[in-house]
């Protein structure tokens, strides 16, 4: 059996497909095109074209027009193209029926994010989290890869009586490598729980935000460590946690994955250890990419992941601006007289903005890479850590005495 469709060994170009509707403006969807372009580089795919098309809503056999299929799979077939990439979820009669109007194989965004992680994965955690995450996308599926066996075959209707008689073996399988593979993730978070019980009361500091955002580079400058970072989505799938001493002062630092817009809901499940992390923490520190220009949609975004982690649980939380030295704008002429666009907000405006309007959240603006407003942080992260130790041990005498010295 075929299990999982890997979008390299499918060739090294690809369309992108996604769809613009009321809910989605021609330049919101734009950028998750872009945003999916580059989810297809980190896999090792190349991007050439792109195609839209304005619908109220995503048709349910076939996610497009007919029309807008057969102008895909002409073009697909004139330039040579041999994977197409959708931005959304598509439903299996989706999945089907678009793979066969396009006559190449066909990968949404889930299956796209999926072959990441499972090329990511380093640690037997992250590839037991990734692989039960798979298996969970692929169960409703079988059938599309029954098909693909068929036209492999010759098809024929002699062919359907041990196909589907083979469908139903390995959806038995599936369901047994499901069930291992969530006892062998019980097995790995007990371990993990005695690992964080073993920590002490140290307080707990979690880096978290959007994919690709710095947290990593972040996180060695703090440690001092060398914690794997590129330029590149999903960089870090594993949890990783330092010791970290700011005057003297010390606290735990965890580096989590990166969340995404239209996370799998099946990769939330699976790594809901992982991101225990989160749920652990004292104190949160959610890194943005301020160069991006969706920053605030990206923003958005990790607010609703952790609130659905968090089950709503408001933690106290620093809000930090990284990448300064790479953000741009381009200032409006005297005469122009058009509304403020993003593109015309100057990095100081910003600042001002966000800092006056966050009454309750501390907000700083770094560069990770070239070291702007990295000192201001660490003050600020001992002010706070202080604060909450302070508060878990209020009568300790010695605690008092060890912060005056510092």
């Amino acid at each position: 059996m075929n299990e999982f469709i890997n979008a390299a060994a499918l060739g090294d170009k690809a369309y992108l497909v996604g769809i613009i509707t009321p809910e989605q403006s021609e330049n919101q969807v734009q950028e998750y095109l872009d945003e999916l372009a580059f989810l297809a580089e980190t896999d090792g795919i190349e991007a050439v074209r792109s195609f839209t098309q304005k619908l109220d809503h995503p048709n349910s056999t076939s996610y497009l027009g007919k029309g807008k299929l057969e102008e895909i799979a002409a073009k697909a077939e004139e330039e040579g193209i041999g994977l197409v990439l959708f931005d959304d979820e598509l439903s299996p009669n989706q999945l089907r029926n678009v793979e066969k109007a396009l006559g190449v194989p066909v990968m949404d965004r889930t299956s796209l994010i999926l072959d990441i992680f499972a090329s990511r994965a380093r640690t037997s955690h992250a590839k037991t989290q990734v692989e039960l995450a798979q298996y969970q996308y692929l169960l409703p599926r079988l059938t599309r890869l029954w098909t693909h066996l068929d036209r492999q075959r010759g098809g024929g209707t002699n062919m359907r009586g041990p196909g589907e008689t083979q469908l139903e073996t390995d959806r038995r399988i599936i369901l047994t490598k499901i069930a291992k593979l969530k006892e062998d993730l019980k097995d790995i978070d007990k371990q993990k729980n005695t690992q964080r019980k073993n920590r002490g009361k140290m307080v707990r500091v979690a880096l978290v935000g959007y994919t690709n955002v710095g947290k990593s580079t972040i996180m060695n400058l703090l440690s001092k460590s060398d914690v794997f970072a590129e330029n590149k989505l999903f960089a870090t799938l594993d949890t990783t946690v330092r010791k970290v001493v700011v005057k003297n002062l010390p606290f735990l630092l965890s580096d989590t994955v990166g969340f995404i817009r239209k996370l799998p809901t099946q990769l939330i499940e699976s790594f809901k250890s992982t991101l225990d992390e989160v749920r652990e923490a004292d104190l949160l520190v959610h890194v943005v990419d301020v160069s991006h220009p969706a920053f605030e949609d990206q923003i958005k975004v990790v607010n609703e992941t952790l609130a659905e982690i968090l089950d709503g649980v408001q933690k106290p939380t620093i809000l930090v601006f990284n990448k300064v030295d790479a953000f741009s704008y381009v200032p409006k002429d005297e005469d122009d007289l058009t509304p403020v666009q993003k593109e015309n907000i100057s990095l100081d405006d910003l600042k001002q903005t966000w800092m006056a309007h966050q009454k309750d959240l501390d907000v700083r603006f770094i560069s990770a890479v070239r070291g702007d407003g990295v000192d201001e942080l660490r003050d600020l992260l001992y002010d706070r850590v202080k604060e909450i130790h302070v508060q878990r041990f209020p009568y300790n005498d010695f605690l008092y005495d060890f912060y005056d010295e510092v």
